[in-house]
């Protein structure tokens, strides 16, 4: 039941391009906004090298979701995911590197410099809201 969760809630971030990865520094918890893409069942991350998050997140076990509000319909159902697993470096291939599409130039003012770390999902949850577009 777990590993179909984890599926069916990979299968929709490959829907939408950003969500927020989310693991824990010393007890306090950290949130960080990433764009990601989906490969092989893993969700690969794309955020600034320069700010860090990558470290924090790597080698533990972090949590990443999504949702897409913005492209539902009067009508249409709402949804939001999570998956969580173990966090890795990772290096992209070319094709996966392409499949980003372009790369901000700076980030808070600064060079942008991507580094790429890999969640491998184990446990996804996904909630739906039916007939209430914008509304949650």
């Amino acid at each position: 039941m777990h590993a179909l969760r984890a599926q069916l809630a990979v299968c929709l971030l490959g829907r939408t391009a950003y969500g927020r990865a989310a693991t824990t520094v010393r007890a306090p918890p950290f949130l960080a906004t990433a764009r990601h893409i989906v490969a092989d069942g893993r969700v690969l991350l794309r955020m600034a090298r320069r700010r860090g998050y990558h470290q924090v997140c790597a080698g533990s076990v972090a949590a990443y979701g999504a949702d897409d509000p913005g492209s539902a319909a009067p009508g249409e159902s709402l949804w939001t995911v999570r998956v969580v697993g173990r966090c890795r470096t990772h290096e992209p291939s070319a094709a996966e590197i392409d499949r980003f599409g372009p790369a901000p130039r700076r980030v808070d003012g600064e060079p942008f410099e991507p580094v790429h770390p890999r969640i491998e999902p184990r446990l996804g949850s996904v909630h739906v809201t039916e007939g209430a577009a914008g509304v949650l």
